[in-house]
């Protein structure tokens, strides 16, 4: 589904030349074909939508940290360059949970794992990436975690 998405997207805006979007389009196939060839190694004919999902979401963490240099060193062109790079990535991310979702999503799954203290973090990581796979923000997910013990 995912893979299709990306090949209609492409071709869409290459004819309504839309470089901009063409330019971050071909980044996330080159990161899925990349991703592809970890997994061909692993045994596995092509990479999961988990795995593409979570690679968007550390596209998107990248350009967030590059905006803030960018900032920083007042290149707002550059900024801007990389916030829409991050608006083409979120097309095809699923809707972003909210921290008050993120808070429900964990004591439930913090419920249902019987989890009672930090040792136990990354059973409820891993059962969190399973269901909501690109959703939530892991690094905001581990705050929140760390908040409950």
């Amino acid at each position: 589904m995912l893979r299709e998405d990306l090949q209609k997207a492409l071709k869409e805006s290459m004819l309504a030349k839309d470089t901009q979007k063409v330019g971050a389009i071909r980044l996330i196939i080159a990161g899925m074909k990349e991703k592809d060839v970890d997994a061909r190694g692993k045994g596995q004919k092509e990479a999961s939508e988990t795995d593409l999902m979570a690679m968007m979401q550390n596209m998107i963490k990248q350009r967030r940290d590059s905006i803030d240099m960018y900032l920083k060193g007042n290149r707002q062109d550059l900024a801007d360059k990389e916030q829409a790079e991050i608006a083409v990535i979120e097309t095809f991310l699923p809707k972003q949970m909210n921290d008050e979702e993120m808070l429900a999503a964990v004591k439930a799954v913090v419920a249902e794992t019987g989890a009672s203290s930090m040792k136990d973090m990354g059973k409820i990581m891993g059962v969190l990436k399973a269901k909501y796979a690109g959703q939530m923000d892991m690094g905001k997910v581990s705050g929140i975690i760390k908040t409950l013990f």
